[in-house]
């Protein structure tokens, strides 16, 4: 039995989202539990001696980028994980009118809410994109709603670089492409901000998946609401039990 593009497809975005998710969460709870050590050793008097100087140098400078390093694996964190809820149906929502009509119209409805959540990550997408281009030397899209084509000049912004992180010597091949060959001291934003464009592009992604499964009838919504009390009543019930 051969395998579909769609579901291969489908299930490579989906052990991509969990993958990073996880990785994100991991490095997020390691970087603060190290800033959080770092912080206390600090309050000690033997920490600020000369002679722990060779150690508390590189940690204090740690502890400096360890800040912004966290706010962008968190934007990297939300962003994706918005797009991973539409396809769980983890976001929450009220069915109080859907669930009292018939299924056809119940059907319709949902497609509207459908049609309307593409259009808005389709707005997000092409917003997404016009910010982020101009950091990675790219053209941001003309038009005020749909992309109309692309600007023909704009200032190219690839030099521009976050405050604390230090650029990783293995990347530094990347100055070639978008810094004139200037080494950067710090990472360049068009890195960080990529999240952007790519969580953007997978929430459309999953928004049309997600609208595809309403219209074969494989699903009656794109959100979750008396889901959610089915599954706080089977977990009591458990705990009585």
């Amino acid at each position: 039995m051969t395998r579909s593009p769609y579901r291969s497809v489908s299930k490579s975005s989906d052990r991509f989202e969990e993958t990073v998710i996880a990785v994100i969460l991991g490095l997020m709870a390691m970087i603060t539990f190290a800033n959080v050590v770092i912080r206390k050793l600090q309050e000690f008097s033997f920490w600020r001696s000369e002679s722990f100087a060779p150690i508390t140098g590189p940690l204090a400078t740690f502890g400096l980028l360890s800040l912004e390093l966290t706010v962008f694996l968190f934007a990297w964190l939300v962003l994706l994980g918005a797009s991973y809820c539409v396809k769980q149906r983890a976001h929450l929502g009220v069915d109080l009118v859907t669930a009292a009509v018939a299924p056809a119209p119940r059907k319709i409805m949902a497609m509207i809410a459908v049609l309307c959540s593409v259009f808005y990550a389709f707005l997000l997408f092409k917003g997404s994109w016009d910010y982020w281009a101009n950091f990675a030397n790219l053209p941001a899209t003309t038009g005020r709603w749909f992309p109309t084509g692309f600007e023909e000049k704009f200032l190219s912004k690839g030099w521009y670089e976050v405050d604390d992180v230090n650029m990783p010597g293995f990347l530094q091949f990347i100055a070639d492409w978008m810094n004139d060959g200037e080494p950067y001291e710090k990472v360049p934003r068009f890195i960080p901000y990529f999240v952007l464009p790519l969580g953007m592009g997978l929430l459309l992604y999953r928004f049309i998946q997600a609208g595809l499964k309403v219209y074969r009838d494989e699903a009656d919504s794109i959100i979750v609401a008396h889901e959610v009390e089915d599954s706080v009543k089977a977990i009591e019930d458990e705990d009585k039990s």
